[in-house]
């Protein structure tokens, strides 16, 4: 089936770097459900990706083995380009362990689509209100470096709803996933709403509940006892 014909949800996503921290994540929202589970990859130390509009999940493993191996982030694009035969349908955004972005959005990703690729981040989106909307993003990112990556990137998908969000008569939110990596070998925060009128809310919700304890959940594995009295999952 022609895609342009059949199925379409807006996106919009943050891909970012903590220049302080070197950790690694991703934000993002969709008129689908659980964009969670297909679109963000985020390997600690080597890079994160989001590949959204027609989704290919096997493009985000990919691009993350390649810049294991030492690629850089524009070569990584240029191989996901040369690879894939529907890449005009894509929009794909990566950041990697340096900071170093590349992004594409594909000539037939339903309009408004773009991105904006910076050191340290990609603010993209398709089917959007405008291109506001991105621009709103990456002035939130911007101007939160102090905070926590999770917190910073989750604002920048709040700043993006702000300022438009998706198209008029578009499909409704339905879900959010943000997705944060440190130097562990597991995520600081793999947090999803997978169905839910307002994913937005709801994952800041989650987020606010969630955040006391990223320390602990981080440093437990190594010291069990760790805060030990504050909860015992």
């Amino acid at each position: 089936m022609d895609f342009a014909a059949g199925r379409m949800f807006h996106t919009f996503s943050i891909i970012g770097r903590c220049a302080r921290t070197e950790r690694l994540g991703i934000a993002i929202t969709t008129g689908d459900i659980a964009v969670g589970s297909r679109c963000p990859y985020v390997t600690p130390g080597v890079g994160a990706i989001s590949t959204q509009a027609a989704t290919d999940p096997r493009l985000g493993p990919f691009a993350l083995r390649l810049l294991k191996l030492g690629y850089s982030a524009s070569r990584v694009m240029q191989e996901l380009e040369s690879s894939d035969p529907h890449i005009e349908l894509r929009q794909l955004g990566l950041v990697d362990r340096n900071g170093n972005s590349a992004a594409r959005t594909g000539k037939r990703n339903a309009e408004w689509a773009g991105h904006i690729a910076r050191e340290n981040f990609v603010a993209m989106g398709n089917r959007l209100a405008g291109e506001q909307v991105v621009k709103a993003m990456a002035a939130a990112f911007a101007q939160s470096n102090a905070e926590y990556l999770g917190e910073r990137l989750l604002r920048v998908v709040e700043a993006g709803q702000e300022a438009g969000g998706e198209a008029p008569h578009g499909a409704k939110y339905h879900s959010a996933a943000l997705l944060v990596c440190g130097s562990q070998g597991f995520p600081d925060v793999d947090l999803r709403v997978d169905d839910h009128p307002t994913p937005i809310v709801e994952l800041r919700r989650v987020f606010d509940a969630y955040a006391p304890d990223i320390d602990f959940f981080t440093l437990r594995p190594n010291d069990p006892n760790v805060a030990i009295a504050r909860r015992g999952t």
